[in-house]
C-alpha cells in the first residue's frame, strides 16, 4: 500500500461515456448500454469533473455533457427527471427525489469550482431554476443544501441558495439528541454521511454555530459506528440500528465516499485530526483495509468495484462506484499528503 493517496484516474469513467452521457451500469468493465443513464450519476460526474484541478480537455468535455444532461433533466418547476434510455428518451416524470437534490449539489459545486466561466454561469442559472422546488425527503434536501452552501462560497448574496439553506435549517430542527441513538432516523440506511455534511455546510453558510456543531457531533458519532477493528465498515442498504454491532454486508463504495465527502467538509471548518483521518480511512478502504481485505478499485483505469460482499467482491464497475473512488481520492489529494 502506497504511503501517499493515488491520483484520481478518469480512464474508466470516460470509457463508460458516449456522446450523450455516462452509462449507469457495467458488466465487468463494459457499459451496460441497455440500462441507459441517470441524473444521479451525471450530477456526481459534474462534481468530480469541475473540482478536478488542472483537468484535461476530455474531463472538461465530460463536465459539459453532465451540465447539458442536468439542464435537460429539469422542468420549469425545478423538479427533475432521473432516467434516460439509450435512445435519448426520458422514462420518468419530474420529481424532487434524491436525484433532484444531487442535481443541485452538482450545479452548486460546478458554480463554485469550475475553471470554465461559461460552466460556472450556466450552472448558477440551472441551480436557481432547480432551487425553486422543495422536497419532503431528508436526503434530497441535504444534497440540495450542500449544493447551496457551495454556491454561496462564491456568491454570498445568492437569494435562491440562501432561501434553500434557510428552509433546510428549519426542517432539521435543533432539539435534544438521544445519547443512545442520536441519528435522526430509526436506522442507518444509505448515503448516511450526507445528513451530517449538510448540517455542517449549512451551519457554516448561515453562521449557525448550533447547526454546525450538530453536524460535527453526528458525523463523529457516525464514524464511530461505521468503524470496526480500526477500519471503515460502512452500513449496507439495510443499515444498522440501535444495538447492532457487527459489520454490515453488502458494503457499497458510495457509503465510503459519502463519509470522505463529509470528513473533508468538516476538516474545512474544524481543526481536529479526526477528519483528515476519516478521509485517510476511506482511501484505505478502497485499497483493501476493509472487513474482507479486498482491493475495491482498479488502479490502472480508475474503476471502482460495485460492492464488497462477505464472500468476495462484485467486480462489475458501474458509474456510481467509479465516481466514489474518484471523489474520495480528490479529497485525499486536496488534504495531501494523506499517509495511509
Amino acid at each position: 500500500m502506497s504511503d501517499i493517496a493515488p491520483q484520481p484516474i478518469f480512464m474508466h469513467l470516460l470509457s463508460m461515456t458516449d456522446h450523450r452521457a455516462t452509462f449507469e451500469h457495467a458488466d465487468m468493465a463494459e457499459p451496460r448500454r441497455e440500462h441507459g443513464y441517470c441524473t444521479d450519476d451525471m450530477a456526481r460526474v459534474l462534481v468530480v469533473t469541475t473540482r478536478q484541478p488542472d483537468s484535461s480537455g476530455q474531463v472538461n468535455g465530460l463536465a459539459g455533457k453532465a451540465l447539458q444532461f442536468l439542464n435537460d433533466a429539469q422542468s420549469y418547476s425545478g423538479a427533475c427527471r432521473n432516467r434516460l434510455d439509450r435512445a435519448g428518451n426520458w422514462t420518468d416524470q419530474p420529481t424532487t427525489g434524491d436525484h433532484w437534490g444531487r442535481c443541485l449539489l452538482g450545479l452548486g459545486t460546478a458554480a463554485a469550482h469550475s475553471d470554465v466561466s461559461m460552466v460556472r454561469r450556466l450552472a448558477t442559472i440551472q441551480f436557481e431554476r432547480a432551487a425553486k422546488a422543495r422536497s419532503t425527503s431528508l436526503r434530497a434536501m441535504a444534497f440540495a443544501a450542500v449544493g447551496a452552501a457551495e454556491l454561496v462560497t462564491v456568491e454570498p448574496g445568492n437569494s435562491a441558495a440562501l432561501r434553500l439553506l434557510t428552509d433546510y435549517a428549519v426542517t432539521v430542527g435543533l432539539g435534544a439528541l438521544d445519547p443512545e441513538w442520536p441519528w435522526p432516523e430509526a436506522r442507518l440506511t444509505y448515503g448516511n454521511a450526507i445528513i451530517a455534511e449538510a448540517m455542517i455546510a449549512a451551519g457554516v453558510a448561515l453562521e449557525s454555530t448550533a447547526l454546525h456543531h450538530r453536524g460535527l457531533d453526528l458525523l463523529e458519532w457516525l464514524l464511530g459506528v461505521e468503524t470496526h477493528d480500526d477500519h471503515l465498515s460502512p452500513s449496507s442498504v439495510d443499515g444498522r440500528g440501535p444495538g447492532d454491532t457487527e459489520p454490515a454486508f453488502d458494503q457499497q463504495p458510495i457509503e465510503v465516499a459519502a463519509l470522505a465527502d463529509a470528513c473533508a467538509r468538516a476538516a474545512a471548518s474544524d481543526p481536529r485530526q479526526i477528519w483528515p483521518d476519516g478521509v485517510r480511512s476511506a482511501v484505505a478502504w478502497f485499497q483493501g483495509d476493509n472487513d474482507s481485505g479486498q482491493v475495491m478499485w482498479d488502479p490502472l483505469t480508475g474503476a471502482g468495484f460495485d460492492g464488497l460482499h462477505s464472500d468476495g467482491v462484485n467486480l462489475n464497475r458501474g458509474a456510481e462506484s467509479t465516481l466514489a473512488v474518484i471523489s474520495t481520492l480528490q479529497h485525499a489529494q486536496r488534504l495531501s499528503p494523506v499517509p495511509l
